[in-house]
């Protein structure tokens, strides 16, 4: 043998990774779920990816794997063994769903063992794994193309929900990041193994996390199965969901009504309960003549209601599809029904405060609100209650109760985006209904501005609470520094909300006699939307002695917008100023007319005959005035001029 033969011996070891790898590449390319991306060029601990594809597209959702062969024997339970370092697993769980694949090359088989899983395992055992070097990898699973393809929908479905929020963030403007996150749907990792994703939907929905099952519905999916029992979960936290205060998925819930349905034959549910839960699919579908039926169905189940608890939910349900039908009266009779068996439901006691609050029953409704407790179970339901017992509180008259409420209700606004708008509308309502509320509302609205400083409808509202508590006799400072305030709000203020603010703003300077500045104020409130806004104009005008300018104002609101008495007076003025005697005549009679009682337009009617010369008709017309008026202050005056002609 020439010493030019004697050449590096090819080592077992690489040969049975070739072929473990040959093999796993084999399994991959009969799957229609996945493709293999090719080894890592630099192997810290995965040897390969495989990455997702749907329907022939390449989808980027990409899973590590650590391929082991081994030709060493079964263990007793057909399981198979294998040593790794601590590392490598600590390098693989770094990537969701991260697996080992083992090659047993004396059966040529593939199995399976994900990283998630051996962490459990040796959390559950009691030994101080994080300390050893080396980790001992059970594989008693088949890797199997069903397999294969359960994990890429779940791994598909985990991806899109973290792009989705990623997403989300990253498109909004910086500062309604943070509202973004309050409202975001929680993120939730559903483990591979199909026990303990049952064992995690079924926890959460006993403990009323039905958000939390609903943002993670198609991983559960994924993994369990839409037909599946355990899928069950996910399908009742739908429709409590769709029962709530969100839109409900509707093709989410239509599938748990058939899901449900299709168990109606196997006799391994009670036929009460799914009755029970089917009439609550309808009813969240708004379907509520079928939930009806479902509900009754539910109740000749003498099973079902056996338990008292059930039987309750299913009457206070049964009343609500009631009065969603119209027949309010007849929800009610189930209502206390519900209450007769189960005395403290709040589900009950909240249906029976609706009902005597549409009613206008607003005592009752505040009893039965105060009843009102949700656990848990019902998570944001206590504030809602607090919303509507606020409500109730205003329609009482009792404001400063109504405001403690919504002070408290704020404090969960951060987890609930409807609390602000609520609270909004039940002070744009009540807010100015007396001084006490007024001065509390004040408060509120400053706080809103703060935390949306965009709505212009805050700041509309504050300063018309503002305009309001002077209107009512209480002190809120100067009308410049009340400007002040006003111009830092009035340009984020709707057309139609400003108009009125500056209407308002204007008749403040009136009062003080500065017409100019009550001229300016009228003039931005007729710029934008005209129409009722004409007349105050109009008049600041004519106290101007700008007649010829209110003329076309006053016209058009003594002829169409605004054709009352005090209107036509006003063109009176203008036109008898503008040297229309005429025409200032007929506008005088005509508001006359329309008013008998307008003291002014008697009074100015006289002056402008006695202007053009008529005594006789200024003198007979002022007779009539001072007859009709005597202590008016225009009656000293014509008394002062004619003493010899007036009583």
């Amino acid at each position: 043998m020439s010493s030019f033969d004697d050449l590096p011996k090819r080592d077992r070891n690489h040969a049975l990774e070739d072929e473990t790898e040959a093999a796993f590449q084999a399994l991959i390319a009969q799957s229609s779920d996945f493709v293999f991306q090719g080894g890592d060029r630099k192997d810290y601990g995965t040897d390969c990816q495989i990455e997702v594809v749907v329907d022939g597209h390449a989808t980027n959702v990409r899973v590590h794997v650590q391929l082991k062969g081994t030709e060493r024997a079964l263990n007793a339970d057909g399981s198979l063994s294998i040593s790794v370092d601590r590392s490598n697993l600590n390098y693989l769980i770094a990537q969701p769903y991260s697996f080992y694949v083992a090659y047993h090359a004396p059966t040529k088989s593939l199995r399976i063992s994900f990283v998630e899983a051996v962490l459990r395992h040796y959390e559950h055992s009691g030994k101080n794994w994080a300390e050893q070097q080396t980790l001992t990898i059970p594989f008693t699973e088949e890797l199997s193309l069903e397999g294969l393809a359960r994990l890429a929908a779940l791994a598909r479905s985990g991806t899109r929900i973290s792009r989705d929020n990623r997403l989300a963030q990253t498109m909004a403007p910086i500062e309604a990041i943070p509202n973004l996150l309050r409202a975001a749907r929680p993120e939730l990792h559903v483990p591979e193994d199909p026990v303990h994703a049952r064992q995690l939907a079924e926890q959460l929905y006993n403990s009323g996390a039905d958000t939390v099952l609903s943002a993670a519905f198609d991983q559960f999916r994924a993994e369990l199965g839409a037909d599946q029992d355990a899928m069950g979960f996910c399908y009742m936290a739908e429709i409590n969901l769709g029962l709530g205060f969100q839109i409900p998925n509707k093709e989410r819930i239509e599938a748990a009504v058939a899901h449900f349905r299709s168990k109606l034959e196997t006799d391994r549910y009670q036929i009460g309960s799914l009755y029970y839960t089917i009439g609550n699919g309808l009813s969240a579908l708004g379907r509520d003549d079928e939930a009806k039926t479902l509900y009754i169905a539910a109740l000749d189940d003498h099973e079902f209601v056996e338990d008292p608890q059930m039987a309750a939910m299913c009457f206070k349900n049964l009343g609500t599809s009631f009065e969603r039908l119209g027949k309010e009266d007849i929800a009610a009779e189930h209502y206390r029904e519900a209450l007769r068996l189960s005395p403290n439901l709040p589900e009950a006691h909240n249906a029976l405060a609706h009902y005597h609050h549409r009613n206008g029953r607003y005592e009752e409704a505040l009893d039965y609100f105060d009843r009102t407790v949700f656990t848990e179970r019902q998570m944001g339901r206590a504030s809602a209650i607090s919303g509507w017992r606020a409500n109730v509180l205003f329609s009482l008259g009792d404001g400063r109760a109504a405001f403690r409420e919504i002070n408290t209700l704020l404090s969960a606004a951060d987890t609930a985006p409807w609390i602000w708008p609520w609270c909004a509308r039940q002070i744009a309502a009540f807010g100015r209904m007396s001084i006490e509320n007024a001065r509390l509302a004040l408060s509120f609205w400053d706080r809103c501005i703060a935390a949306y400083p965009e709505s212009g409808s805050a700041r509309a509202e504050r300063l018309l609470t503002s305009l309001y508590l002077r209107q009512q006799g209480d002190d809120i400072g100067s009308y410049a520094a009340f400007r002040s305030a006003f111009d830092q709000h009035i340009g984020q203020v709707d057309v139609e909300d400003a108009a009125l603010l500056w209407d308002r703003l204007g008749h403040w300077a009136q009062d003080e006699e500065n017409w100019e500045e009550a001229e300016r104020c009228y003039r931005k409130a007729y710029e934008l939307q005209g129409g009722r806004y004409g007349y105050c104009l109009g008049t600041a005008l004519n106290f101007l002695g700008r007649y010829e300018e209110s003329r076309p104002i006053l016209i058009e609101q003594a002829e169409h917008l605004q054709p009352d008495a005090m209107s036509w007076c006003q063109l009176g003025a203008a036109n008898a100023n503008s040297g229309r005697s005429a025409e200032a005549i007929a506008a005088y009679e005509r508001a006359i007319t329309l008013d008998p009682d307008c003291d002014v337009a008697m009074f100015n009617l006289g002056g402008v005959y006695w202007n053009d010369g008529d005594l006789i008709a200024a003198t007979r017309i002022w007779r009539q005035a001072i007859e009709k008026f005597p202590d008016h202050v225009l009656a000293v005056e014509v008394r002062e001029r004619l003493p010899l002609l007036m009583p």
